[in-house]
């Protein structure tokens, strides 16, 4: 899952996002409204979780850029203000949950992971593509009901794939997605092409098809249509 958290907190920006990502997830941070509103203009993300109150603007503004420019993402709301109004307004714009600060990092990672799931799977917690299962809690890929062996990278791989199934995707998305604020570290796409070969390896060998198909300069699609 791939997360940007908006708060100008220093301290709990950077807790957020050293407890999402041991949860597994690609987490990016945005101190103020300026970075985020540049950020979700030009990357996709799964969720965002977004103060209110930010040094240079307002979080429910980023709210309905998203709503405006119908950007599909989750959207949870954290503030201190615990307003009736701020909630109501807040939801009633397109955010899909709101935690009143303080709360435990715990509670919004279920938040997070309960939203995704009705998002993605429809509220159950598991995905499944023909003969492949996928447990995104507990990293877990069955293939004809036999557990894959998978890196974090792979993992992240064929989770992105199947939640995003039949869609193109190109090589960058999936470069943006795996890395987030680190991709300037990936100088090419070898390591793309390095991972799908080994997914393809791993899935032959459980018996499964090769849904990883090739777009010639673009990217990739994971389908079952002909």
């Amino acid at each position: 899952m791939k997360i940007l958290v908006i708060e100008d907190n220093v301290e709990l920006l950077q807790d957020i996002k050293n407890f999402l990502e041991r949860e597994g997830n690609v987490c990016e941070i945005a101190p103020d409204y300026k970075t985020a509103y540049m950020k979700v203009g030009i990357f996709p993300y799964d969720i965002l979780v977004v103060d209110i109150t930010l040094p240079d603007g307002n979080g429910l503004d980023i709210i309905k850029e998203t709503k405006k420019e119908n950007i599909d993402v989750g959207i949870i709301i954290i503030s201190a203000k615990n307003a009736l109004g701020d909630k109501v307004y807040g939801l009633e714009i397109g955010a899909d949950d709101y935690l009143t600060k303080p709360f435990y990092l715990p509670e919004l990672n279920a938040r997070i992971n309960a939203l995704y799931r009705r998002k993605v799977y429809k509220g159950s917690k598991e995905i499944v593509f023909n003969e492949i299962r996928i447990k995104p809690e507990k990293h877990e890929v069955f293939v004809n009901g036999r557990p894959m062996t998978l890196t974090k990278k792979e993992f992240d791989i064929i989770h992105f794939f199947v939640a995003n199934k039949n869609r193109l995707l190109t090589k960058e998305a999936i470069a943006e997605h795996l890395w987030g604020d680190y991709i300037e570290m990936a100088d090419s796409f070898k390591f793309i092409y390095t991972h799908l070969a080994n997914l393809r390896k791993k899935i032959a060998e459980l018996g499964g098809k090769d849904y990883i198909k090739s777009i010639y300069r673009v990217g990739y699609k994971f389908t079952d249509w002909e």
